[in-house]
C-alpha cells in the first residue's frame, strides 16, 4: 500500500488541502519513526507506522474546516471517524482504526455521552503500540494551514491537553514516559 495513492483518490494535488495533509502527516510520520526507534522492545512495526501515519487525517476533506481548505459538511470533531469510513472503504481495516483513535489523546465512550459528542458511542482509545505512537506524535504538530507547522514543547502540548481533563493529562504523561526517550 503506498499512502500517497490512497491521499491522491481523496485529495488533488496543489490544493491547499493536499499540502496542508501531506505536510502535516510528514511531519507526523518522522516523528512517530523516531519515537518508534526509541522503543525497539515494544516491537513496533515501522512500515505500518509509516503509511497509516501518513494517512491518520485523511478524513479532514469532509469536514468545515476552511482554515485547511476543507469545505465539508461535518464538524472537525468527526475527521477521525469519517477518515475510518473512507480507509475502512479501501478495505484498509487497521490504518481506518488509526484515523478514528488518534482524535486527542483518544476519546471514550463515557467521553462522548458526557459531553454530548456528535460520535457514535464506541471506544475510540488507541489500543496498539503503533496507534499510541502515533497519538502522540500528532500533539506535537497543528494543521494550520500555512504548510508551517512547527513542533510544539511538551509544555505546550500538556497545556492544550489540560483543557480536556486529568485522564487526558494521566495519559499523555504515559505516553512521555514510554516515548520521550
Amino acid at each position: 500500500m503506498k499512502p500517497f495513492d490512497v491521499i491522491k483518490e481523496f485529495y488533488r494535488p496543489g490544493t491547499r488541502s493536499y499540502a496542508t495533509l501531506v505536510h502535516h502527516s510528514e511531519q507526523v510520520t518522522q516523528k512517530a519513526l523516531t519515537v518508534a526507534g526509541r522503543v525497539p522492545h515494544l516491537e513496533p512495526d515501522l512500515d505500518f507506522i509509516a503509511e497509516a501515519a501518513m494517512l491518520h487525517d485523511i478524513g479532514i476533506r469532509a469536514t468545515t474546516a476552511e482554515s485547511l481548505g476543507c469545505h465539508g459538511k461535518h464538524p472537525y470533531l468527526l475527521h477521525g471517524t469519517l477518515g475510518r469510513k473512507m480507509l475502512d472503504d479501501l478495505d484498509l481495516p487497521q490504518h481506518a482504526l488509526v484515523c478514528e483513535r488518534h482524535v486527542g489523546v483518544g476519546i471514550s465512550p463515557s467521553d462522548i455521552v458526557t459531553q454530548n459528542l456528535p460520535l457514535p458511542i464506541r471506544d475510540m482509545r488507541p489500543v496498539s503500540i503503533e496507534e499510541q505512537i502515533i497519538c502522540y506524535a500528532d500533539k506535537f504538530f497543528s494543521k494550520n494551514g500555512n504548510g508551517n507547522g512547527r513542533e510544539k514543547s511538551i509544555k505546550e502540548v500538556m497545556a492544550e491537553i489540560e483543557a480536556y481533563g486529568a485522564d487526558k493529562v494521566k495519559q499523555f504523561k504515559t505516553w512521555l514516559e514510554m516515548f520521550a526517550g
